[in-house]
């Protein structure tokens, strides 16, 4: 028994061959799914009647409407409606538009293709950046080239990229233009800005980023996200109407009472603290005030810790978990931003050395997103959302063990 908690601690289980075995295990788990759900369907309808890519046909409707010049009905839920039936039949069941109007700069061009060519280049292109965000990353880890590949192996096939598949959503886009941004910010910070601000689709994840770049004194950064997301605020309202943001403002409530009070999408999809405290029964004040603590939680450390650590890859795992963490509206594709994360950790890792158990943990959150929602579903267990706070906690560690250790070191001068 003690081997086996020795070797968990250590990390040492998992080889790099085991490694390369169990991704890929999943990639080819991930492309005959595919290919059987493909061939199983009728044109772009699944064997259940859903469009193939299910969130993409609202990002293909709501862009087919923009097109023709009516981008503020996409905000009217009747209307697009029609247009998803008018696509895809009248059986199709409803998939909901709460974007930003910013997003329909994306989905307006994707939607003059045919939808089966949209959606393949929308995962195509969006799944390249990705994965080549994830190599950049992985190329400044001082390994040898059998590792790194190895890492990138595990990067494509990590599970969460099959549910994002699965979806047709925006979770390889919000990876790679995130991890991108850190790559850049050391050395192009105004890229960086305007990286962090091309994520203005997901404004839910923008409640920590603005504060850790000034608690790191990123002033370059800062101002050209805030310009940058001016700009985009004007280009959109310039091709589609000022109007259209009022639009986007009155669906705040609607989204609010339908996907997380109401949990429509099932909270045991949502990986939030608001969706635990609601599958735990709680009251729907008692679970804001619970996201709200853990929201403050997560701010203010994630502050703190850029504030104190000049660790590119510790302050990048932290920045990715830290924005999963403080916003209530995680579903879990979402999760995808959990790939990035876990390859700025092994940076890390490998730079200075391994924790007790770290290796573990990043094993387990690289499994989760495969696991989260049935293992919620059956049992109650939010697994996701604990794996996330283990691998925060894990990285403020290493946050507060190298201070430890600059304080060691000065130790000896100070008593001289």
């Amino acid at each position: 028994m003690s081997g086996i908690r020795q070797q968990i601690g250590s990390g040492a289980w998992l080889t790099a061959e085991r490694a390369r075995v169990y991704s890929l295990i999943l990639l080819v788990l991930t492309v005959v799914i595919s290919a059987l759900w493909l061939f199983g369907s009728d044109g772009v309808i699944d064997r259940n009647g859903k469009p193939i890519g299910t969130d993409f046909s609202s990002f293909y409707a709501a862009g087919s409407l923009a097109r023709e010049g009516r981008a503020i009905e996409v905000y009217d839920t009747p209307i697009h409606y029609a247009r998803e039936q008018q696509l895809f039949g009248e059986r199709t069941p409803y998939y909901a538009w709460f974007y930003p109007p910013i997003f329909l700069l994306i989905a307006a061009p994707l939607s003059a293709l045919p939808y089966w060519l949209a959606l393949a280049v929308w995962q195509g292109a969006s799944g390249l950046f990705y994965g080549m965000t994830t190599a950049a990353i992985l190329r400044r880890a001082r390994l040898p080239d059998a590792i790194r590949n190895t890492g990138l192996l595990a990067a494509i096939a990590f599970p969460a990229v099959l549910i994002n598949l699965g979806h047709g959503q925006n979770g390889f886009l919000t990876a790679g233009l995130f991890a991108s941004a850190l790559l850049a910010l050391p050395k192009r910070p105004i890229l960086a800005g305007i990286l962090l601000a091309s994520m203005a689709y997901k404004p839910q994840f923008a409640l920590v980023i603005p504060l850790a770049l000034l608690a790191a004194r990123q002033w370059q950064a800062f101002a050209s996200a805030a310009a940058a997301v001016i700009g985009l605020i004007a280009l959109t309202s310039a091709i589609f109407g000022i109007d259209i943001w009022s639009a986007f403002m009155a669906t705040g409530d609607l989204s609010r009472k339908l996907l997380l009070e109401q949990g429509e999408v099932g909270f045991a999809k949502l990986q939030s603290t608001f969706a635990v405290a609601r599958m735990w029964s709680a009251g729907i004040m008692l679970a804001y005030l619970l996201q709200g603590l853990a929201t403050a939680v997560v701010i203010i450390s994630a502050a703190w810790a850029w504030r104190t650590t000049t660790d590119t890859s510790v302050r990048a795992a932290i920045l990715l978990i830290a924005a999963l963490l403080a916003s209530p509206h995680v579903l879990d594709y979402d999760l995808m931003l959990l790939g990035p994360a876990i390859a700025f950790m092994v940076i890390a890792g490998t730079t200075s050395g391994f924790h007790r158990y770290e290796i573990t943990l990043l094993a387990a959150a690289w499994a989760v997103p495969l696991l989260a929602r049935p293992v919620a579903e059956a049992s109650g267990i939010p697994l996701g959302w604990a794996t996330l706070i283990a691998l925060y906690i894990a990285a403020l560690q290493r946050v507060t063990t190298a201070r430890q250790h600059v304080k060691a070191a000065d130790a000896p001068l100070a008593s001289t």
